[in-house]
C-alpha cells in the first residue's frame, strides 16, 4: 500500500493532467452535433496511423528478452492497424451515402 502512495504522491502531476484530459475530451465529444461525429471519429481513427509507427519503434528498441514490451508493442500494432482500418470503412461508408445512385 506505501509503494502506491508513493507511487501516486510521485506522478502527482502527470494524474492530474489525465484526469483533466478526460474531463476535457468528454466535453469536446459531447458537444459535437451528430452530423458532425462520423466525419471527425473516421478522422480520429484515420490518425492512429501514429500508434502504429510509436508501437514498431517500441518494439524494435525492446530487448529481446523484454517480453511485456513486445507483448504490448506486438497489441498496439494489432489495434492500431484495426482502427485505422475502421476509420478508412468508416469513411468510405459515409461517402458512399452522398453518391449519387444510378
Amino acid at each position: 500500500m506505501e509503494s502506491i502512495l508513493t507511487w501516486i504522491t510521485e506522478n502527482q502531476q502527470m494524474i492530474y493532467i489525465v484526469i483533466l484530459m478526460i474531463f476535457l475530451g468528454i466535453e469536446v465529444i459531447g458537444r459535437v452535433p451528430s452530423l458532425l461525429h462520423t466525419p471527425l471519429m473516421s478522422g480520429a481513427n484515420a490518425i492512429h496511423g501514429v500508434v502504429i509507427i510509436g508501437a514498431i519503434i517500441v518494439m524494435g528498441k525492446a530487448e529481446s528478452d523484454n517480453y511485456p514490451a513486445l507483448i504490448l508493442g506486438f497489441l498496439a500494432v494489432i489495434l492500431g492497424t484495426l482502427n485505422v482500418v475502421g476509420g478508412f470503412v468508416v469513411t468510405d461508408r459515409m461517402l458512399d451515402m452522398f453518391k449519387k445512385k444510378k
